[in-house]
This record gives C-alpha cells, sequence and structure tokens, in this order.
C-alpha cells in the first residue's frame, strides 16, 4: 500500500502567485483547483504533487468581491478550473490565459454555488419536516 502524504498550506491570496511558481520550479504538477462556499466566505484549494505523489495543497480564503490572480501563466491548464470557479461561484479571476467570460458551464441558475441552500441535518430516524 502506498502512504499519501498530503501538506495544506494557508497562504494570503497576495502570495498565491509566488508560492505557485516556487511549485512550478520544483517540478510539481497541478492536480486540482478546488472552491468550497463556506458562509460568507470561499475556501480555494490548489492542490500539487510532485514525482513520489506528496501532495501540496496551498490554501486561500476569498469573499465576494475580492480578485484572484490568475495562476494560468504558470500551470497553462489552470484556466479550466478557473473558468468553472467564476462559473459556479461567482468569484473574479484575473488574467486568465483563456476566458469563457462566464460561458465555460452555463446553467439554469447563474453562479448556482454561489449561495448554495442551507441543509438542515436530520438526526437518524429523525423526521425531516
Amino acid at each position: 500500500m502506498i502512504e499519501q502524504k498530503h501538506t495544506i498550506i494557508e497562504i494570503p491570496v497576495t502570495g498565491l502567485l509566488k508560492k505557485t511558481e516556487e511549485y512550478h520550479t520544483k517540478g510539481y504538477r497541478l492536480v486540482q483547483i478546488g472552491c468550497t462556499p463556506l458562509g460568507d466566505r470561499y475556501e480555494i484549494n490548489y492542490t500539487f504533487t510532485n514525482t513520489s505523489y506528496e501532495f501540496e495543497s496551498l490554501r486561500i480564503t476569498v469573499h465576494d468581491g475580492d480578485e484572484i490572480p490568475s495562476i494560468s501563466g504558470i500551470y497553462w491548464g489552470a484556466f479550466i478550473y478557473e473558468n468553472e470557479t467564476h462559473d459556479l461561484f461567482g468569484l473574479t479571476v484575473t488574467g486568465m490565459n483563456v476566458d469563457f467570460q462566464g460561458h465555460l458551464i452555463e446553467t439554469r441558475i447563474p453562479t448556482p454555488f454561489k449561495n448554495p441552500p442551507s441543509v438542515t441535518k436530520v438526526p437518524k430516524g429523525g423526521d425531516a419536516s
């Protein structure tokens, strides 16, 4: 069994490009960019791996109206994740190498993950009404 190591590093948005460039210089590959709404803010994880499958994530926290610099100038393929973040969460990513202007993912409800519905947890065997 291969044990995978994963480190998460929280950084300010202003440090994103510098830290991403460091991973690129060290030969890391971009694995994914994932966004999660957390109340009035969003947490975005940029995950990288090296050839030993050691995973490291840069985590930034942003609010509506904040601008997120694109890393697509460093990792070309990042534009897909960044357009997805824009289209689904309504966040602003600046400087994307390919910008679909909100038309990469078209949904009936614009930015459907921007204000997700609240979820009520029902205890096991409880009444959902």
